[in-house]
């Protein structure tokens, strides 16, 4: 099938229309399955329903978080301030003691006032500050300081504030995760050559900041120390943080232990599906803290999401940008940009980052013109620019072609040879290029010499595609007699490992002309993987690879007949750039898309597929005049 010039990219016409009339910022917008899972944990109360929040590349977690909080909140939320007395019985021993949120400075002057004034003109005091800040706790303490004077409480200090709340976070962010950062730290210090520590030297960690709410913690940092990751699951698992104790050489410091603090908190683990995966696997009790996967996913479906919202999504990316405004054709630019970041027609990329970066490059472009809006040009001169700057290794790979030193020939036609399409990743840059498959037969028992395999050049999943073109091979022509025909395949000038199964498609049709003896056209490339039957399936990176033959075929001019073949499967993954899509239109370059081998071979050849298997089995399998079968290659070397 011959995929017509509007099948190239997405609709954009058709997403354009649903521009809505008023803009609104949602850097929410397609993630209703992460928000789901964060509005079903925060029904639920702490210990056994944490979330872990995986978010795809690109997308700014601050910004996800800070959306979603603006509008929701733990229904369990608990704030409370938190103050450490002294402890009349044990200096030693500071007393954790919680307070309506917001209270800490007005309760700490009515305790001073109540420990200095006369033991029997207390009663009045010690009730109004029971009623006044009334906590399991606050009440346990004024028991034991009841009757006791200034000069009975141990310790140079009466009390220091650990957590003020006056108005609490929505959540607390731990990005940089450190053990004290995270869970608090004692502090020590010396005077006249005695160490020790004190009231005020205890200073709090986010998790007591954050304690009665919610602490959303990065994974990534958090993993980089297990022992934060063990101390983490602890606080969790027993509701209370204590603290660690100091180090034997810290002197009197080291006996020096504030009481725990309780600990009612919503953990949020932020990071990627692989540090997920290495939770889940190293940690056996890590699901049944966080049950609740809030995944952030990095493409948004318009095929089941109307596109509308999507405007508001790229509002909030253009309001962080702080660029020029964009004009209709300049959202059409980015619509096209958004789509081939996905590798898809009908999906949109949530890549804030990559966004970003496009629109303010853009918005130099547009600058250097003097335009006061970002158009579509801008847009493309941004893009260009990108590839200018990443192009070199592709630029010094095709010149190795027009020179020849790298033979790929794009016309004419040759028996048991073709051009296979491929993608080079290397050093940050990543480009198609073509790369000559040849294939040659001689007399054997049927098997396939995989030359790139021989030479420990070949990685497991190209070994695959060899082995399962090796079994279509044998279904077809094989079933009932052997094949008398060995065949040996390679990727010509190839010095690096290959990898993949994409060029099985090009590697089985290659096979197929030589046993059969019948020529293909070079002035075609070719991708895709094959089944055991035949049946051509889908690849990766088809835009690139299609540009990249198109770029080598530019360079040496176009002669009418060149082009690719593609499988019919990646047809909506074509997104490719306004060059290619006039050169198809015009007729100076082909794209064809197949299902089977067998549609292949036609299109490579002009000859029928009926004609091309039938001339394999002449060629492989004939019958003598005792109608015993004698192989050709048998019958040749006899």
């Amino acid at each position: 099938m011959k995929l017509e010039h509007l099948a190239l990219q997405p609709d954009i016409d058709s997403w354009l229309q649903s521009f809505p009339a008023n803009l609104t910022e949602n850097p929410l917008v397609g993630q209703s399955r992460a928000t789901k899972a964060f509005d079903d944990a925060l029904q639920q109360r702490g210990t056994y329903s944490n979330i872990y929040a995986l978010f795809s590349p690109g997308i700014l977690k601050r910004d996800a978080l800070n959306a979603y909080f603006s509008e929701h909140q733990w229904e369990h939320s608990s704030w409370y301030d938190w103050v450490y007395m002294a402890n009349p019985n044990d200096a030693l021993r500071p007393i954790a003691v919680n307070i309506p949120s917001g209270s800490a400075e007005a309760f700490l002057e009515a305790v001073w006032a109540f420990i200095n004034l006369p033991k029997d003109q207390r009663e009045t005091a010690y009730k109004e500050i029971n009623q006044a800040y009334d906590t399991h706790k606050l009440r346990d303490y004024m028991q034991q300081i009841r009757d006791v004077s200034p000069e009975e409480i141990q310790g140079e200090q009466l009390a220091s504030i650990l957590v003020a709340h006056k108005h609490p976070a929505p959540y607390y962010y731990c990005d940089r995760v450190t053990e004290e950062r995270l869970f608090g730290h004692i502090g020590v210090q010396a005077i006249e050559g005695t160490v020790r520590s004190e009231l005020h030297l205890i200073e709090p960690g986010l998790i007591h900041k954050a304690n009665g709410g919610v602490l959303a913690i990065e994974v990534a940092e958090l993993l980089e120390d297990i022992k934060l990751w063990k101390r983490l699951k602890n606080v969790i698992e027993s509701g209370e943080l204590d603290w660690s104790t100091p180090k034997p050489d810290s002197g009197t410091a080291f006996f020096y232990r504030p009481e725990p603090v309780p600990v009612n908190l919503k953990v949020i683990l932020l990071g990627s599906r692989n540090e997920y995966a290495q939770l889940r696997e190293y940690d056996e009790d890590f699901d049944h803290f966080f049950p609740f996967l809030a995944d952030f996913h990095g493409h948004y479906a318009t095929q089941n999401d109307p596109v509308a919202p999507y405007f508001g999504y790229l509002n909030y990316v253009w309001q962080i940008a702080d660029v020029l405004p964009l004009n209709q054709s300049g959202y059409a630019g980015l619509l096209k940009v958004c789509a081939r970041y996905t590798d898809y027609q009908q999906e949109l990329t949530l890549n804030s980052v990559r966004l970003l970066q496009v629109l303010r490059e853009a918005n130099s472009c547009a600058l250097e013109r003097q335009q006061t809006e970002i158009d579509k040009q801008a847009i493309e001169d941004a893009l260009q620019q990108q590839r200018d700057r990443e192009g070199n290794l592709a630029e010094l790979s095709r010149r190795s072609i027009l020179e020849q030193q790298v033979r790929i020939d794009t016309h004419g036609e040759a028996i048991g040879q073709l051009n296979g399409l491929t993608v080079v990743t290397m050093g940050g840059s990543e480009f198609g290029e073509p790369s000559r498959i040849t294939a040659t037969i001689h007399y054997g028992d049927g098997d396939i010499i995989d030359i790139e395999r021989k030479s420990d050049l070949s990685g497991n999943i190209h070994t695959k595609g060899v082995m399962i073109l090796s079994a279509y091979l044998a279904n077809q022509f094989a079933r009932y007699a052997p094949l008398s025909v060995s065949a040996t395949v390679v990727f010509e000038q190839s010095y690096y490992e290959v990898d993949g199964d994409s060029a099985s498609l090009g590697e089985l049709c290659c096979l197929m002309s030589a046993l059969a003896n019948i020529p293909l056209k070079q002035s075609l490339a070719i991708t895709g993987a094959v089944d055991q039957f035949g049946n051509v399936q889908s690849i990766g990176a088809v835009n690139e690879k299609i540009e990249g033959y198109y770029a080598l075929c530019k360079e040496r001019g176009f002669n009418g007949d060149q082009g690719v073949i593609i499988p019919v499967s990646n047809k909506h993954q074509l997104n490719l750039n306004e060059e290619v899509i006039d050169a198809v239109k015009h007729g100076n370059f082909h794209i064809y898309a197949v299902a089977h081998v067998e549609e292949a071979l036609e299109i490579l050849s002009s000859c029928r597929a009926d004609d091309f298997f039938q001339k394999v089995k002449e060629n492989t399998l004939e019958d003598d005049a005792s109608d015993q079968p004698i192989g050709f290659w048998r019958r040749l070397f006899s």
